[in-house]
């Protein structure tokens, strides 16, 4: 089951990742998708200020990662889009980054589905009228209860 958030501005997706990074534990890993300019990098600036991290926070595209070690956990934001295959996230040690003690964010998460570890967070953003929907699916018990804690509602009952 999916839990569904509106964000109505760039200041509210902003707030949402601030909360995200706010709950984060070691190890927790956001796979992103959705439409270019759908706020992405907006809401991972915001995870990265909930972290603590005070350096300038941009996309990927073109290095694929940025390594932010500054706050209360090492942040690793990923873009994956200029991938051909996911066998390319081989060269760059990729189980490090997904299997770490730190926050890992991926950017176009679809395109590199067959690495994806067993437990993470799905998150995709959508936009509409009303400002970014973000549909939020949940792969495994951790990320059931960061919903919960995030949104407040108990998740179980939206099984």
């Amino acid at each position: 089951m999916m839990i569904k958030i509106t964000a109505k501005s760039a200041e509210e997706m902003n707030y949402l990742g601030e909360r995200f990074g706010q709950l984060a534990k070691p190890g927790y890993f956001l796979a992103l998708d959705g439409d270019l300019g759908a706020g992405k990098t907006t809401l991972s600036q915001g995870i990265a200020k909930g972290l603590g991290i005070t350096d300038l926070v941009s996309s990927p595209t073109f290095t694929i990662i940025h390594e932010y070690e500054t706050g209360r956990l090492p942040f690793y934001h990923m873009d994956v889009y200029r991938l051909k295959h996911p066998e390319e996230l081989y060269d760059l040690g990729y189980e490090e980054y997904f299997y770490g003690e730190g926050f890992t964010v991926v950017e176009w998460a679809n395109i590199i589905e067959s690495l994806l570890p067993e437990e993470y967070l799905g998150i995709y953003i959508r936009v509409t009228a009303e400002g970014r929907v973000l549909e939020l699916e949940p792969h495994g018990e951790e990320y059931e209860r960061l919903i919960e804690e995030l949104t407040g509602c108990d998740y179980t009952k939206y099984r």
